[in-house]
């Protein structure tokens, strides 16, 4: 009777085994870049979100962009612009933060978010 992984049976369960772990490895490293990659996204836009509302709120954009580092995952970016909806005047800031390496080498773009909100009036309806 013969061992299974005797004479030239053993070579090949080793060269399996050779292209079978990094792929593995491989497959691993890309699923956890996606995970945070969607942890980074929830967390654009948690920095977009808030970021628009202290500039909604009248103050100062250094308070709204310090808000929106807080949040934002390393390395993030954070633009804004004035903009209007429905007419009236209102802020859009959008955050984008690098990624990661292994997803943008395949062509995965950062994440993003991009959050709008209606600015606050000071005046109230009808006075003058």
């Amino acid at each position: 009777m013969s061992h299974p992984l005797r004479g030239g049976d053993a070579g090949m369960v080793t060269a399996e085994l050779a292209v079978a772990i990094p792929a593995l490895v491989a497959v691993l490293l890309l699923a956890l870049a996606a995970v945070g990659h969607g942890i980074d996204t929830i967390r654009c836009a948690d920095a977009a979100r808030t970021s628009a509302r202290v500039l909604a709120r009248g103050e100062h954009a250094g308070t709204a962009r310090a808000a929106a580092v807080a949040q934002a995952p390393q390395g993030a970016s954070v633009d804004t612009v004035a903009t209007t909806v429905a007419g009236l005047p209102a802020v859009r800031v959008t955050v984008t933060a690098p990624g990661s390496p292994a997803l943008r080498a395949i062509g995965v773009p950062g994440p993003s978010s991009t959050s709008t909100a209606v600015t606050e009036s000071t005046e109230v309806p009808g006075a003058r």
